[in-house]
């Protein structure tokens, strides 16, 4: 793997956002190392068999998740970015979800360590501003903090 340049860092930022945005474990987790290591909130996951489980189980209880992530810096082969999402319980609360995230990529380019630290508050509907994947025109424009 190439270092990161300011271009393929933000290409691989998007390209993450995207994946995610789809909601599909199975897509996801193929953006990993087959032994990567997460720690997403106070949970660690290992392999991508794992990543699929947590994903799915994620998406049963996070609902219509919409995500934007933004390139915070990054290194030779490391990758800093913050995130919001939001996406609502099935009582009907919705949630905004502010955080971020670590990454580590090995030689051919998958991710093999994500650490995740993140926060979350409750909004009301009128609040929402994330609406299902970033549209052409937003892309490159990180959301509001609040």
């Amino acid at each position: 793997m190439e270092p990161f340049d300011r271009t393929s860092a933000l290409a691989k930022v998007q390209s993450a956002e995207d994946a995610w945005n789809t909601r599909d474990p199975v897509r996801v987790a193929a953006a990993y190392s087959a032994d990567s290591v997460w720690r997403n909130r106070d949970q660690f996951i290992r392999g991508r068999d794992e990543i699929v489980e947590f994903l799915r189980a994620k998406w049963a209880r996070e609902l219509d998740y919409a995500l934007r992530k933004s390139l915070w810096t990054f290194g030779a082969n490391r990758i800093a970015v913050r995130f919001q999402y939001e996406c609502h319980d099935t009582a009907g609360q919705w949630w905004r979800s502010y955080g971020n995230e670590l990454w580590e990529f090995d030689a051919e380019g998958l991710m093999r360590r994500r650490e995740a630290s993140i926060n979350d508050v409750p909004i009301e509907p009128a609040q929402r501003r994330i609406f299902g994947p970033r549209p052409e025109s937003e892309r490159g424009v990180d959301p509001p903090l609040r």
